[in-house]
């Protein structure tokens, strides 16, 4: 079977590798930056990711001329059969967040070219694509956070493990009833610092993320729930020195157990997948800890329309609307059957 896989910037051609570092060139006093540099470096990571997989699309099916202009690959053809080959083995989603990307990339290796009609094939792979049912992933975030505690207290009484054993499971603990209770998107939650955007304040932990820092443009300042002040402390002062293996270690909040360095954004979301998966029986990724947030907030607290927005911290509360809409779903069933139950009595 032909292995896929994201070609590294460095095997791109060199035209395509010298407009990509042109695009992120940083803003220096009065120059401007490149046409990328706006862009949040994960961002940026994701974008390079994705035209990566486009040219090692190329480089299978008809090799790659590394003296190719900057994206002379993308035309209308060879998308065509890149998009029949992702819809033969990813979701219509992906298909079409992966032309999406590929003609971001593109307009940022290219500016003068124009790809008005690779916007319409994006455009028709937004018609079609059909999101997955999320229902079956729904996980309530009481529950996740039980199992992060539990995990935790596993830990603290492994007598039998060896003190880094110990150390990755109540890391990974922390992470799944951290985000059950405070649900920040993943990048600032992959890159919480102690002492920077996780600040201890007298007894309290604070998550305290600037403007800059959130999607919103906008300060997000939350109060860590009070049943997860001692299982910080615990972290900070016993499992993370363990995980860190030196006194030089990172600010990063989340630690490698493999080398002590700060944990990437796609680390810090496998683990928490990984640990899910294996504790409530349910791959629940980073993004869906949102979703359980929104949907707890609807059905044990119909009563608050603004609760699961003010979560989330959505300037429109209409993007929390449809897990409302499905709590209200959730309840008239139940009460449906409550009825249906008293005829067969």
């Amino acid at each position: 079977m032909t292995e896929i896989r994201s070609l590294w910037i460095d095997d791109w051609p060199a035209a395509d590798r010298a407009a990509w570092t042109a695009a992120l060139r940083p803003a220096e006093r009065l120059k401007r930056g490149g046409s990328a540099s706006h862009l949040e470096e994960i961002t940026q990571r994701d974008l390079a990711r994705r035209y990566g997989y486009f040219l090692d699309y190329v480089a299978r099916s008809e090799g790659l001329n590394y003296d190719a202009e900057a994206a002379s690959y993308v035309t209308p053809t060879r998308v065509d059969r890149f998009v029949a080959e992702l819809r033969a083995r990813v979701s219509s989603v992906t298909v079409y967040g992966s032309i999406y990307k590929l003609r971001r990339t593109a307009q940022l290796l290219a500016p003068g070219r124009d790809f008005g009609w690779l916007f319409e094939i994006e455009k028709d792979l937004a018609l079609i694509m059909q999101p997955k049912s999320k229902f079956n992933r729904l996980v309530y975030s009481h529950v996740l956070m039980e199992a992060g505690l539990t995990l935790m207290t596993e830990a603290d009484n492994g007598t039998h493990w060896s003190a880094l054993a110990c150390a990755r499971q109540f890391r990974n603990g922390l992470m799944v009833a951290m985000l059950a209770l405070h649900q920040i998107r993943l990048k600032n939650f992959a890159a919480l610092e102690v002492g920077h955007s996780l600040k201890k304040i007298n007894d309290d932990w604070w998550i305290v993320l600037s403007a800059s820092e959130t999607k919103e443009g906008r300060a997000d300042e939350r109060l860590v729930d009070l049943c997860l002040i001692r299982w910080i402390d615990r972290y900070i002062r016993i499992y993370r020195p363990i995980l860190a293996r030196a006194d030089d270690a990172p600010a990063a909040l989340w630690l490698s157990a493999n080398d002590g360095h700060a944990m990437s954004h796609w680390g810090v979301a496998r683990v928490i997948s990984q640990t899910t998966l294996a504790t409530v029986g349910v791959n629940v990724s980073p993004h869906l800890f949102r979703t359980a947030g929104a949907s707890t907030a609807a059905v044990y607290a119909g009563d608050k329309p603004f609760l699961a927005s003010a979560l989330l911290h959505h300037t429109d509360p209409s993007v929390a609307e449809e897990h409302y809409i499905r709590a209200n779903t959730l309840s008239a069933v139940q009460a449906y059957s409550a009825l249906i139950s008293t005829f067969r009595e």
